[in-house]
């Protein structure tokens, strides 16, 4: 999916100092700064388990990666990464934004999508896949789930990240829209009504059903946005201090469960049995 379709996805609580580096736009990093982490210690994490095994850096599908907002700062890290999307116009934003970094090098767009992604790329070449903002738009979310597994390898990592029920049922409430909060409560695909953008939704048990499903282990779920999308924007620019200190609250509620249900999306870290050890 390109960027327009998707929200602006550790084991260990991000800290503070690192959730100011990447990325380095100050609003975006409320988007993006709890799943950056996560997926930057995995990524980590496998790059040790993996030292000596060949070439430095890994080999990374972003599905849906549009304009490269994750693959660009991944590439900077040294691994390779391929970017499957069906924009475009998209490909062309991340040819661009990856020669910009300097990683043109490491960052190769091919147009597809999830469901026929082994016309695009190979089965089972992957040491990590990204799967952010894709499961709201396909019309099988189990297939798709079960493709993007399929092209890990045997001590892979999944990134998994998507829109939250919960999130969207507060929004409409705080908006004044009742009766559209409680028909997204309501509704299986957690669609406020014919208007919504979103095709759908999920809560935190429905994505970890999916990721075991498809045979992966699941190792963290993060709540994504809990807090950042109803923060007044005036407020975060203009109070001294107030980014950071939402940046470090994010960062403490993202991996309670208490709050998985009131986030706006939801990340699921997945590992392949090999990956997790069992």
């Amino acid at each position: 999916m390109s960027d327009p379709m998707r929200p602006p996805a550790s084991p260990r609580p991000p800290q503070a100092a690192s959730l100011r580096s990447d990325p380095p736009r100050p609003r975006a990093s409320l988007r993006t700064a709890v799943v950056w982490e996560v997926l930057k210690d995995a990524l980590d994490r496998r790059v040790k388990a993996t030292a000596g095994d060949g070439p430095g850096g890994l080999e990374v599908l972003d599905t849906g990666g549009g304009s490269g907002n994750f693959a660009v700062p991944v590439a900077r890290l040294g691994h390779r990464v391929t970017v499957v999307d069906p924009s475009p116009n998209a490909l062309f934003a991340l040819e661009r934004r990856a020669a910009e970094a300097g990683v043109a090098d490491r960052v190769r767009g091919v147009q597809g999508d999830v469901h026929g992604l082994f016309d695009v790329v190979e089965r089972g070449g992957y040491d990590a896949v990204l799967c952010h903002g894709v499961l709201e738009y396909v019309d099988d979310p189990a297939e798709g789930v079960r493709n993007v597994v399929g092209a890990l390898r045997p001590d892979g990592v999944l990134s998994l990240l998507a829109a939250g029920l919960g999130g969207a049922v507060i929004a409409r409430a705080l908006a004044g829209h009742f009766t559209e909060a409680h028909r997204a409560l309501a509704d299986p695909a957690g669609r406020w009504g014919e208007g919504d953008p979103v095709p759908r939704r999920f809560t935190a048990d429905q994505l970890t059903d999916l990721v075991e499903g498809a045979g992966l282990r699941v190792a963290g779920v993060h709540g994504v946005r809990v807090f950042a999308d109803l923060v007044p924007g005036v407020l975060v620019d203009t109070e001294p201090g107030a980014l950071e200190a939402l940046l470090k609250l994010e960062a403490a509620a993202a991996e309670l469960s208490a709050f998985h249900s009131v986030a706006t999306q939801l990340h699921v870290l997945g590992e392949t049995p090999e990956a997790s050890g069992a």
